[in-house]
């Protein structure tokens, strides 16, 4: 299957409440080309994956994420867009992890729906291992997104400090060297 995209260009608004969410229009022509029509505001998507090509890109996987031979999800690939699009990804690497969220859940969808209709139990042990593996990669996504966007950096707060007679305390930063440091 070939895609076609085609872009509407959307004017872009300051005024985040005039802004106009980002939409797909998709079909499978009689050549059996995927026709996408861009509508809206994408910017969120492009400016943050260094040009319009990464993210027309990406556009084009979110649109055939739901296809399945001749029939088209427009409504699924709307989600994972609109997705996207709310999350704000910061750089390439957020929107194509977003994207791979949007998918993970859209799949875990399917699998609760399918566990609820099952009848024989070898079917409903395999639905649910796999919904079980989607639910945990959702989760294991969903920690890589946040450790990514805090750049690693950890906070510990101290919520009760109780010092003995003869104790002491430090109040504030402290900075200590890691293992292997030569700092003590």
């Amino acid at each position: 299957m070939t895609k076609s995209l085609e872009q509407t260009t959307a004017v872009q608004s300051s005024d985040p409440s005039k802004r106009k969410a980002p939409t797909l229009s998709v079909h499978e022509d009689e050549k059996n080309t995927l026709q996408i029509a861009i509508d809206g505001d994408y910017s969120r998507i492009s400016n943050k994956t260094n040009g319009k090509t990464v993210a027309l890109g990406l556009i084009g996987q979110i649109a055939s994420l739901g296809s399945q031979g001749t029939r088209v999800d427009q409504e699924g690939a709307n989600f994972a867009l609109g997705f996207v699009d709310a999350m704000s990804p910061k750089d390439a690497a957020e929107a194509l992890l977003l994207t791979q969220m949007a998918a993970t859940h859209q799949a875990t969808m399917m699998m609760a729906r399918r566990l609820n209709h099952i009848g024989n139990l070898p079917q409903q042990d395999s639905a649910e291992r796999a919904l079980n593996k989607l639910a945990r990669s959702y989760a294991a996504q969903m920690d890589t997104l946040k450790r990514y966007r805090s750049k690693g950096q950890q906070t510990v707060r101290v919520e009760r400090v109780t010092v003995q007679d003869g104790g002491q305390a430090i109040v504030g930063n402290v900075d200590r060297g890691g293992r292997g440091s030569d700092e003590i």
